[in-house]
This record gives C-alpha cells, structure tokens and sequence, in this order.
C-alpha cells in the first residue's frame, strides 16, 4: 500500500500553530519538539514538513542536523565570514531544497545584485537558477545557500518552514577540528551558526515559522544544559549555580517554546494506527482485539515501540 500516518491530536494542534503563523514573521513562532524518546517527535516534524509542503509553504528540511557536527563532511575555513564552511553538505542542502520547492521557486527572483567572487548575478534572477550556479561550481555552494536563505527572508509571497531534526545536536561539543586539533565550537561552523541564528530569532523570514525536533536516545549528542535551561525541561540533576553554561549557546537559545508531545498514543490513535496495518493484510495474527490489547500494553503505549516491538514482532511469531 502507498505509504501513510495517522493523525494524532498533537498533529492537529501543530498543524494549527503553524496555519496561525504563515503570515506572521517566523520570530513570533520557533518551537522545539520534546518528549521522551520513541514518543513520535521525528515523525511529527515530518508530518508537518508534508503539510506545509502541501499548503504552498517553501520548506527547508534538515532530517539529520548531527551530521552538520560529527565531521562527515569536508570543511574549509573562511576569511571572510571567520567560520568554517561545508561546502558538500551546503550542496545537499540546496539540491533538497530545488527538489521539494521547485514550483515555488521558480516564481521567485533575487531583490538585488549578488557577487559571487568573479561571477555576478544579477537583479531579477530566478532563484532556481541561482541554486543552478552552486550545481554547476561546487565551491560556491555555501555562499549561495547563505544567499538563498536571505532572500527567502525577505520575500513575502510563501511562508517558509525551517525544519530541523536531531536538533540538540548543534548546541553539543562537535567533531571537527581546527588545525591545532583544538575542537570546533558548533556556532564556528557556517550552517549550524545559520539554524542556530534562525532558531534564536537572530534572523528571521518575513513570514514563516521554525521548528525543530531533539533526540533524547543519541548519547554521543546528549541534551545540553542551555536547551534544557530555555525549554524549561528537567535536568538530570538538581542545578546548581555551579553549573557551566555557554554565554554564547545561551544567546542562541533565546525565545525557543517547547511543544510537548505526549508519551504515549491514545487508544484511539493506536487503534487507528492498528487499523492500517490490519486492512493491509500486514498482520499474521487473526485475533485482532486480543493482539491489538497486547501489544499496546507491551509498548505503554510508545509510538516506536507499538510499532517496532509490538506490530512488527508478530512476524516473529
């Protein structure tokens, strides 16, 4: 069958949020994701990227933010800007975005005259082809996303969705270092200072929203103290002033709202979500009401897990 989710009432409630803020300037809106792990976050943020796509908004996706910072991918340092860029991920970035927002971009055009070392571009041209520019010459990848990005700013014709996953990530010790082999701060690299800059309100789209979506699972890149400190989430620990924080971080968390996703399916979402795989003949069990109950009670209800150790383990069976 042809892939599909099911609608939760936090999905509804997100999705309303989001159809109050597509005329307003995406400062008024930047939300974070929690909930304890497997509860649904990720696919949340997918389900919102889907329907914003949908409802003529232009979406910026970044699935997998920690691959900005375990030093993947190759990085240069840049006089000019004094942060390191990454050209290939910059790159991926653009053609991602030609890929899901090609129509809308085609109606769109650059409000000034842009330089990009030798090469000009001039007012008014489209910004499928200014994405064309990095296609065809690599290296200026980085640039031209960092220009592409200001002028989606500025216009005023679609609202824009900066989604990001893994989010935490960019506020954590990364993997890259600097040629003393001292590590790299994640505000030192070019895209993580640019989410980090949209998520803070530093910069802004003319209408628009960010959202992003931590990982409570990943224990490389755990949930640092200053994303805890502004989401008003619990600590491992009782805090103390002691505690070391980031002046810098702490800058780029300011005015971040957490949107709480609850930790367990309702019985009606999980029936539903039952349902599908039971109408798709997916299932091998014919008592449905008694697998059904077993295997929400195995999972208490977790999303990943109803899912992966309870619908998916009847094949085991």
């Amino acid at each position: 069958s042809k892939p599909c989710s099911v609608v939760r009432t936090v999905t509804v409630s997100a999705a309303q949020m989001l159809d109050k803020a597509r005329s307003k300037p995406s400062l008024d809106t930047r939300v974070v994701l929690t909930g304890r792990s497997g509860c649904g976050k990720s696919f949340l943020l997918l389900q919102l990227v889907q329907n914003c796509i949908l409802n003529g908004w232009i979406v910026v996706y970044i699935p997998r933010a920690k691959k900005l910072v375990d030093s993947s991918t190759p990085y240069e340092y840049d006089l000019r800007t004094q942060t390191y860029l990454q050209p290939a991920f910059s790159l991926q970035t653009l053609q991602r975005l030609l890929a899901a927002n090609q129509a809308k971009l085609t109606m769109l055009a650059t409000q000034k005259k842009h330089s990009f070392e030798k090469r000009e571009v001039p007012f008014g041209t489209n910004l499928v082809d200014l994405i064309g520019i990095a296609v065809k010459e690599p290296p200026l990848a980085p640039v031209i996303l960092e220009t592409l990005m200001t002028e989606l700013s500025t216009q005023t014709k679609h609202p824009v969705l900066f989604a990001v996953d893994d989010f935490q990530a960019l506020y954590c010790r990364t993997a890259y270092r600097d040629p003393h082999f001292v590590p790299i701060r994640p505000f030192h690299l070019s895209l993580p200072r640019m989410i980090m800059e949209y998520a803070s309100g530093k910069k802004s789209f003319a209408k628009g929203a960010f959202v992003g979506a931590i990982t409570t699972s990943d224990t490389q890149y755990k949930l640092p103290s200053e994303l805890k400190d502004a989401l008003d989430l619990p600590h491992e620990h009782f805090k103390t002033p002691y505690d070391k924080r980031s002046r810098t971080l702490m800058g780029y968390t300011t005015g971040l709202k957490a949107l709480h996703v609850p930790e367990q399916l309702s019985l009606v979402e999980a029936a539903s979500l039952y349902e599908v795989w039971k109408d798709d003949k997916a299932l091998i069990s014919s008592l449905h009401d008694e697998a059904f109950l077993s295997k929400y009670t195995e999972s208490s209800g977790n999303a990943r897990d109803f899912v992966w150790k309870g619908l998916l383990a009847t094949f085991d069976s």
